[in-house]
């Protein structure tokens, strides 16, 4: 009986699929409801379509010596444009001045505060204060000569190079060792004047005085911390808190005596003496 009622309404689907099927169940119109806005499908021909330009790369080898220097200057240019920031990180103070304000974080017991994009911020613009005059020289003896056609690129390079190579030879006038150690290692003789010292051992001679020069005023930072620490590790010791770490215990007295003796003044004001003299 199932199956006999399930065969009827089969056959009954079918008939109704048979007779509407291959007609469309809603009747078509082209015209519009009443009261509606009249419209078109059509594309309006005053449109224009997004243009996208061709890109051609066009290599051809060099006719003669002159554009053969050019791609060569040209590409030791690029080559100077990526190294610049660390060039001038390397030939100003920034180098001292960060590696400082490591050194006092790391005294402090500090691990996350202040974070270290704000120390090399800070030390950024230390760095641009102080080496601002020689930054001046540059502009108004090569930049600006040079950018009004009045001397050439080999000539605003020595002009440029000059206020920075005075500047390094003026930190190093107390202390010639490392361009003697340089100036060895590359057989050469012992210069007379500033002039004969070349910029290729100026410039490693500079970085490796900074390093030391930075390393011991972060030693000198570091002695009454570290006191600090050995008195309460020592209190910790003889009340039998061996447990309890003594960097924990002592970061707030040294933050208190960092605080107390204005530590960001000094610390500025004593870096700002160690360069500018």
């Amino acid at each position: 009986m199932k199956f006999n009622k399930l065969k009827k309404i089969f056959f009954l689907v079918l008939v109704i699929l048979l007779t509407f099927g291959s007609q469309p169940l809603f009747a078509q119109s082209n015209q519009f409801p009443q009261g509606s806005t009249q419209g078109t499908t059509q594309m309006n021909p005053n449109v224009r379509g997004t243009v996208v330009p061709n890109i051609a790369v066009q290599i051809t080898e060099p006719q003669s010596g002159k554009e053969v220097a050019f791609s060569v200057r040209l590409l030791l240019l690029l080559t100077i444009l990526t190294l610049a920031p660390s060039i001038l990180i390397l030939v100003t103070c920034f180098l001292r001045f960060s590696i400082v304000l490591d050194f006092i974080k790391r005294a402090l017991s500090l691990q996350q505060v202040p974070p270290t994009s704000v120390l090399n911020g800070i030390a950024f613009f230390m760095t641009i204060f102080v080496m601002w005059p020689t930054f001046t020289k540059v502009y108004d003896n090569a930049y600006k000569p040079l950018s009004e056609n009045q001397i050439t690129i080999e000539e605003a390079y020595h002009e440029a190079e000059a206020p920075l190579r005075m500047f390094m030879y003026g930190q190093m006038a107390g202390d010639t060792s490392y361009i003697k150690m340089f100036m060895n290692m590359a057989k050469l003789d012992k210069p007379n004047t500033l002039a004969d010292v070349p910029t290729y051992i100026l410039v490693p001679s500079y970085i490796l005085h900074e390093l030391t020069v930075a390393f011991k005023i972060g030693v000198i930072l570091y002695i009454p911390f570290i006191i600090i620490d050995m008195v309460v590790a020592s209190i910790l010791m003889a009340m039998g808190m061996m447990m309890l770490p003594p960097v924990q215990i002592s970061m707030p007295f040294k933050l208190i005596l960092f605080v107390l003796v204005d530590g960001w003044g000094l610390l500025t004001q004593q870096l700002f003496n160690s360069v500018i003299r």
